[in-house]
This record gives structure tokens, C-alpha cells and sequence, in this order.
């Protein structure tokens, strides 16, 4: 498939100049295609033929394990979720925590990666401590005193602010020498290049479809270490995060699958398997090549506006702007959906390989 036949399939577009998946990707046609489909099956042919459950074992298991290949995963480490934030709340209420525990998140990060430590600060007195981010540049000198003691390290592998790379696996090794567990948060990572979960190292890693990958929302995933997994007591449990639910007491999952409590819909994921099927259709090497190209175009025209870095670092661009609100709403206004970044005081547009040179070029020319 190549970028124009994927912009081809995707109706949204027909409405305007996208500009915006950062906050969340619009699905083809085969996307939405494949979530209907299996909408009819689960409900007119699996009651009488596989079995509504039967399907639906059946149809996670499936999507278990194509997350898997697409993330570098063994499929028995990864849970599915409704969204990056379900995942990384999934973990925080897992851990057994105590006054005084430390995690270390950077200044970067979403309200994902915040709302929880705030709460257990709050909650259970935790100390959270924050090391700047700014522009993916993590001091590693400032890092290293920091998860000192800490018993949870929690960063994007992506900055949803500017685009910016951190460095995951240093990052992590730092944070593990120092006992801490790590937790990253990749959802702007998947989808724009390959990413290779365990290679990183993490102990954990959360992430969702509905952005670059171009699924439905509701289509989380969060990959665990068994190890990690092993050492973690979900909130909640059901029968799908246990090893034999009719026998009591009965004990859970060895991995991940513990954080899967019962029934949910297959429907979303199944749009999940097309997305991903869908950009490995394309290939990674005509997404990234594309999105470099095309970021490097819009950088070029925004000149002294420009906060991204000036080097290739994602399809994430963010630029400076006298009101950052009213200018994206302009924008909307003028068919062009970017938006505002608050923590940052700036808007972001968000190039993916369905777009082109003249959506870069009207935004320029809007500007």
C-alpha cells in the first residue's frame, strides 16, 4: 500500500487538512471495515457457532499476539487495555506502596504520566520527584541523583510537547542499576517507526492504537515483564486475569494477563489488528521517510517560530504562537485541525505519511 492509496481510504480527509494525530489518527475505510465485520460475527454468527465467549478468547488471543510482533513482545506479556492512561493507572494501582516511596517522572510528561503519582502522593504520601525534559535533553548526571532510592522511574519515549526522543533504554539503565522499576509511556512512539519493547528493557511500557497506528479508540495495550508482572497485585481481578476462575482460591496470571479482568468488546480490536496491519502495509521505511520529509518542509517555513528541534525527530512539530488557543481555533476554522499544547504555551502539528506537501504548505501559508 503505498502513502496515496492509505490517504485515499481515509474519508476524513475529504473534510479538511489533518494535521492533528498526536491527539488521534483517522481511520481508513479497512479500519472501519474490519471493526464491522466483526461486529456482525460476534453477534449473528458466533452464538451459534464458535460461542460468543469462544469468539471472544479467541479474537483477544489473535490481537495479543499481532501486538506483540508489531512491538517486539512475547504475546503472553501484553494486556489489553482501553488507552495509554488505563495502562499506566493499571501499574500505578498494582504497586504496593508505602510512605516515602519515590517515583521520578520527567517535566514532559501527559497528564497520564502525572495524575497518578499525584494521587498517590496525596493518598499514600509518595514522593515524586521531577527532572527536566525540555527538548528530549535529560540530564544524565541529574537522572542518576534522582531515581536514587526510587522505586519507580516513569517517562515518555516520546514527548508529546515537542516531538522529542528520549533516550528509553539509558534512561532505563540508569534507573535500574539504581533498583528502581520503569515504566514508559510510547503511544506517540508506535505507529511513526518500529519500536522493540523488550529490547528496551522497561519493565513496563504503555501504549494505544487510536493515535499512529490509525485504530479505534479504545485500543490500549501494556506490555509487563513477567517478572515485573509476577511481583504486581492488580486492583481489580476476574476470571480473565486468573489461571482457573471456578476454583477458589484461585491464582493469577504468571504475566501480564493478570490485568484483564472480564468481558469486553472485541469489536475495537479487531480495528486495532487492521491498523496495525495496515502500517506495516505501507512499511515503516516509507512512513518515516515520509514524515522526515515532510517535517522538514514545515520546520523550514515556520523559521524562527520553531520550538521542535530543527533535526528530524518525529512527526510531532511544535511551534510558537502570540495565543496558541485562538490560533489553532482559527485554524479549525480555516479547515486545518492542529492543536494547542497548554504546559507548553505553543501549538503542535502532527505530520503522518498520509499527508503531503500541500497540507504542509496551506498550514504554512495560514500561518
Amino acid at each position: 500500500m503505498t502513502p496515496e492509496e492509505l490517504r485515499a481510504d481515509i474519508p476524513a480527509l475529504d473534510g479538511g487538512i489533518y494535521l492533528n494525530t498526536g491527539a488521534g489518527g483517522p481511520s481508513p475505510r479497512r479500519v472501519v471495515e474490519a471493526t464491522r465485520d466483526a461486529l456482525e460475527y460476534h453477534e449473528y454468527d458466533a452464538p451459534t457457532g464458535a460461542g460468543t465467549y469462544g469468539a471472544l478468547f479467541e479474537a483477544l488471543d489473535e490481537t495479543r499476539e499481532v501486538v506483540a510482533d508489531h512491538v517486539g513482545a512475547a504475546p503472553e506479556s501484553i494486556a489489553l487495555t482501553q488507552s495509554t492512561t488505563d495502562g499506566i493507572g493499571r501499574i500505578a494501582a498494582a504497586m504496593d506502596w508505602q510512605p516515602g516511596d519515590v517515583v521520578v517522572r520527567t517535566d514532559q510528561e501527559h497528564s497520564a504520566g502525572i495524575l497518578p503519582w499525584e494521587r498517590l502522593r496525596d493518598a499514600a504520601g509518595i514522593e515524586v520527584r521531577v527532572v527536566d525534559a525540555a527538548g528530549g535533553e535529560v540530564d544524565r548526571d541529574e537522572w542518576r541523583e534522582a531515581v536514587d532510592g526510587a522505586r519507580l522511574a516513569a517517562f515518555s519515549s516520546l514527548c508529546w510537547t515537542d516531538g522529542s526522543r528520549l533516550p528509553v533504554t539509558e534512561l532505563t539503565d540508569i534507573a535500574q542499576e539504581a533498583g528502581a522499576r520503569v515504566l514508559v509511556d510510547a503511544v506517540q512512539s508506535v505507529g511513526q517507526g518500529p519500536v522493540d519493547f523488550e529490547a528496551w528493557g522497561a519493565d513496563a511500557v504503555a501504549a494505544a492504537g487510536h493515535k499512529w497506528l490509525l485504530a479505534p479508540t479504545g485500543t490500549g495495550f501494556l506490555y509487563v515483564a513477567d517478572e515485573f508482572a509476577r511481583s504486581l497485585e492488580p486492583a481489580q481481578v476476574g476470571y480473565m486475569g486468573v489461571e482457573v476462575p471456578d476454583d477458589y482460591p484461585s491464582e493469577l496470571k504468571p504475566d501480564a494477563r493478570r490485568f484483564e479482568t472480564g468481558s469486553v468488546s472485541p469489536v475495537p480490536y479487531a480495528g486495532l489488528r487492521e491498523g496495525i496491519a495496515t502500517i506495516e502495509d505501507v512499511g515503516y521505511d516509507a512512513v518515516t521517510g515520509r514524515i522526515e520529509r515532510l517535517t522538514d518542509r514545515l520546520k523550514d517555513g515556520l523559521g524562527d517560530r520553531l520550538v521542535s528541534a530543527e533535526s528530524y525527530e518525529s512527526g510531532l512539530v511544535s511551534f510558537e504562537a502570540d495565543d496558541p488557543i485562538a490560533t489553532a481555533e482559527r485554524l479549525d476554522d480555516e479547515g486545518i485541525r492542529v492543536r494547542d499544547i497548554p504546559p507548553t504555551g505553543t501549538v503542535r502539528a502532527s505530520v503522518h505519511v498520509f499527508n503531503t506537501a500541500d497540507d504542509v504548505d496551506a498550514l504554512l501559508d495560514a500561518l
